[in-house]
């Protein structure tokens, strides 16, 4: 089993990090931080740490997706889990996703849900509840389960069916590095879409995805940029699903922007994002009504002060 922690000056956060995958039930792994080029104290940190588990691997900046495939590459388990150095892990999230993938041969990937913390790892109250079972590649591109890139755990058989020689870099890629955002959603689809492997979640919020203050908020457009040039790299693999499904999608996704808006605390940003998630398709209001109007409660009433704590109760029971 090996475990990839990519790290870019995480100094601040990697120790709790690294605890949380240490803390595991399952013991039985390899933890590879690769740390991408940083400038702080991120490797010290490292090296502080007597666990035979634990091996630093120190590479120039490459982004997130070259920190991945360093790992990947570098790794010699049959399975492969990826944490970034800012979430943690329950305790018994690695044990529940090797049995259930060592339960079903034909299971390529296993995920689990996410609760959101805060940057002093406090829970915002928020969880992302995906569906488990019966995953299709329309799922990922609209709703994408898997939530976000501490989730999944692979079966490397499975991962490596999406590798490919990248002959500029001179080395094998499993994660497209010319993508600095939208690499998660581009890998999981692109593997959705090219392989026949099956899909599912575990019950849980194993994973604790950090939010940190603001910093989405005032990316969204970049992060939107970065998932429309996802589907079009990805269109040639299937023009007719991309036909048939984009709209939904398009607007799924700028919901989800507009939730995480909501949880930075940016009620103008928020509101911008679900009008033009309504101009886009109206499929999200309809097929899930009541997440769609807590959304636009939240962010009306956060322009009016009070829209975070909406959000955050009404995530105690819904999805993020």
């Amino acid at each position: 089993m090996t475990l990839v922690v990519p790290a870019f000056n995480a100094e601040a956060t990697l120790s709790e990090t690294l605890d949380s995958l240490l803390r595991q039930t399952f013991s039985e792994f390899e933890l590879l931080v690769v740390d991408d080029g940083s400038t702080d104290g991120t490797a010290a940190l490292v090296e502080r740490y007597d666990d035979p588990r634990i091996r630093l691997i120190r590479q120039e900046n490459r982004g997130l997706a070259g920190a991945r495939n360093r790992g990947i590459a570098e790794g010699i388990g049959r399975y492969i889990g990826f944490c970034d150095a800012d979430d943690l892990w329950r305790p018994g999230k690695l044990a529940a996703h090797v049995a259930h993938l060592r339960s079903d041969k034909t299971l390529g990937v296993s995920f689990s849900g996410s609760e959101f913390i805060d940057a002093q790892g406090v829970s915002l109250n928020l969880y992302q509840r995906p569906r488990l079972r019966d995953i299709s590649a329309a799922h990922v591109f609209c709703r994408n389960p898997f939530g976000n890139g501490s989730t999944p755990v692979f079966r490397r058989a499975a991962l490596d069916e999406i590798a490919s020689f990248n002959a500029a870099l001179g080395r094998m890629v499993w994660f497209d590095e010319s993508f600095r955002q939208s690499e998660d959603i581009e890998c999981w689809l692109r593997f959705m879409l090219s392989t026949n492997w099956t899909v599912e979640g575990v019950p849980g919020a194993l994973t604790l995805y950090r939010v940190a203050p603001g910093g989405l908020s005032a990316a969204t457009q970049k992060q939107f940029a970065s998932w429309e040039r996802m589907v079009e790299k990805l269109t040639p693999l299937s023009p007719e699903f991309f036909a048939r499904h984009g709209p939904a999608a398009r607007a799924y996704q700028l919901r989800y922007l507009a939730r995480r808006a909501v949880s930075s605390g940016d009620g103008r940003q928020a509101l911008a994002l679900l009008r033009q998630s309504l101009a886009t398709s109206g499929r999200p209001l309809w097929e899930e009504p009541l997440k769609s109007a807590v959304t636009w409660g939240a962010a009306l009433a956060l322009r009016c002060g009070a829209g975070r704590s909406v959000l955050a109760a009404k995530g105690r029971r819904e999805s993020a």
